[in-house]
C-alpha cells in the first residue's frame, strides 16, 4: 500500500444511518432484509451493528422479528451530498 493510500484511508469519513428490518423467521433475517434492502440505493456500505432486537407480537404470539442496525456509509468525496 503506498502513502496516498494509506493516508486517504486514516482520513475517511462516515455517516452512520439507523435502519430496522423486520422477519417472521428470525432477528438474523431482519438485519439482512435491512441491509439487501439499503444497498439497493445507498453505495459504499461498510459496517452494520446490530443496537436492538425486539418482537411485534399479537394475542401473545411471536409474529415478526425486528432488528435495529446502525449502518457506516463512506463520505465519497466526488460527491456534493451523502448518497441517501
Amino acid at each position: 500500500m503506498d502513502n496516498n493510500e494509506n493516508n486517504d484511508s486514516e482520513n475517511s469519513v462516515y455517516k452512520i444511518i439507523e435502519l430496522v428490518g423486520t422477519s417472521k423467521n428470525s432477528w438474523e433475517d431482519a438485519a439482512k432484509n435491512a441491509i439487501e434492502t439499503a444497498s439497493k440505493t445507498l453505495v459504499d456500505l461498510r459496517i452494520a451493528e446490530v443496537t436492538k432486537l425486539d418482537m411485534k407480537m399479537e394475542d401473545g404470539k411471536v409474529v415478526a422479528f425486528r432488528t435495529r442496525v446502525n449502518l457506516s456509509i463512506k463520505y465519497n468525496k466526488g460527491l456534493t451530498e451523502w448518497q441517501l
